[in-house]
């Protein structure tokens, strides 16, 4: 209502309410149809948003930015596939960020197994995610973590499960003061 008590249709959107920030973009298929396509278009669109990566005085070092996109069932399976992994029907995919020292990288991966097994899940294999360290910043080249993703298979009841362990890791991690080591997403 405003001063005169008459009602008035309320927008989400109030001029009086802006304040800077980096917002995000979307772009889908209409229909819901996975392709290239919409991925090189999100990545044009990152690409272009210099603001969006607060960009460092080297001027290569962002604060990061992503896509956010659908689990993509069939390259999971050929990878799978390729190290001569069987994913189960039911079947997540972690991304981690390890330390680049092998020797907290292997304990951190030690205790995220016995955790995935603690939650009666199966660890099918771990997999190092291709980069491109020649495109980093000198700055951020100082601090890139080892990307890996490990895969974990579960039975009936699995998304809680997997869900569950997810919460549990970030929890060892933070026990273990493992601060060398992030989950980043988990797909299930």
């Amino acid at each position: 209502m405003n001063n005169t008590g008459s009602k008035k249709l309320q927008l989400m959107h109030n001029s009086q309410d802006v304040r800077e920030n980096c917002g995000f973009g979307l772009i889908a298929h209409l229909e819901g149809e996975a392709s290239h396509k919409i991925v090189r278009t999100a990545i044009t669109s990152l690409d272009r948003m210099q603001h969006r990566g607060g960009i460092s005085a080297d001027g290569k070092t962002g604060d990061g930015c992503g896509l956010l996109i659908q689990k993509p069932e069939a390259f999971f399976r050929a990878i799978a596939e390729e190290n001569g992994w069987h994913l189960g029907k039911k079947y997540g995919v972690g991304t981690i960020f390890l330390s680049q020292d092998p020797i907290k990288a292997a304990r951190a991966k030690k205790i995220i197994e016995q955790e995935i097994e603690n939650e009666t899940l199966e660890t099918v294999g771990w997999r190092v995610v291709p980069t491109n360290p020649e495109v980093l910043g000198e700055i951020a080249s100082s601090s890139v973590p080892q990307i890996e993703q490990i895969f974990v298979n579960a039975q009936s009841g699995w998304r809680k499960k997997i869900l569950n362990a997810a919460y549990i890791w970030r929890v060892v991690v933070s026990k273990n003061n493992l601060k060398t080591m992030k989950i980043f997403i988990f797909q299930v």
